[in-house]
């Protein structure tokens, strides 16, 4: 007996260090993706620039910086923010590769569906608040302080855009999650209908949390999207519910 559990903690241990060695693989090959994708983003960091303030540009504003090194400090955040978005295939494939030997089979079926999806609807997301609410909302809050001369530095406008884009990227999983919760039997159509009138009072909430500005108008501008992603949801979850419900009558499918 002795031996025997001698033996098995001798596996385990193996079986720990050789997790950690392929976690150790995971970190390195992302961290050295990451740094190839920021100097490649750095060679053209002043298009990048140019994309990221076109909202000022359009009203003939233009960002400075108030510290000798900000300005360059800013280049390098925005250099490694797009390097990691744009190693993301890489990281999503090292934590696959990492994460899938403990996964049973099922959990595998609904991560094939799921997380690609997830990083479409997050990229979706923040693509539609930079061509939608982002610009207006940056419009509509410097011309209502006509009185005062905008003088923005680039550090905290980056801050700001980083802040109003993410959380609309998080947003717009919100009926993924639904598909999620609906497909476990967590939440049905008519608990959701139901429960409307509350979840528009949680979302203005959550929209006056999410947003960087204290402003009233910033927080309807993210308030309403989320209303709309709600009834989204709603959707989403009746389509659930009937497909579990024709699945239930014919369990058969095809075959029956």
């Amino acid at each position: 007996m002795d031996n025997n559990g001698a033996a098995d903690k001798k596996q385990q241990a193996m079986g720990m260090l050789q997790h950690l060695e392929e976690l150790r693989k995971v970190i390195i090959i992302s961290l050295i993706a990451i740094a190839v994708a920021s100097v490649i983003s750095f060679a053209f960091i002043e298009q990048i620039v140019a994309i990221i303030i076109k909202p000022l540009a359009a009203q003939g504003i233009k960002p400075v910086y108030t510290a000798i090194t900000e300005g360059i400090f800013t280049y390098f955040k925005i250099a490694l923010i797009t390097g990691t978005v744009f190693a993301m295939p890489v990281l999503i494939w090292q934590i696959w590769r990492f994460i899938v030997p403990a996964l049973y089979p099922h959990e595998k079926k609904y991560l094939y569906k799921l997380v690609p999806i997830s990083i479409m609807l997050f990229v979706g997301g923040v693509v539609f608040a930079y061509f939608t609410v982002f610009p207006i909302a940056v419009f509509v809050l410097i011309k209502l302080t006509t009185e005062f001369e905008p003088m923005l530095t680039i550090s905290k406008y980056l801050s700001f855009t980083l802040s109003f884009l993410i959380p609309f990227g998080l947003v717009f999983e919100f009926p993924l999650v639904i598909y999620f919760l609906s497909s476990i039997g967590v939440v049905t159509p008519a608990w959701l209908s139901r429960n409307r009138k509350y979840a528009i009072v949680i979302t203005f909430i959550l929209a006056a949390v999410l947003t960087p500005g204290p402003d009233p108008l910033s927080q309807m501008i993210m308030a309403a999207p989320m209303i709309v992603l709600y009834e989204a949801g709603v959707l989403v979850a009746r389509v659930v519910t009937k497909r579990k419900k024709a699945a239930i009558s014919n369990p058969a499918g095809e075959e029956g």
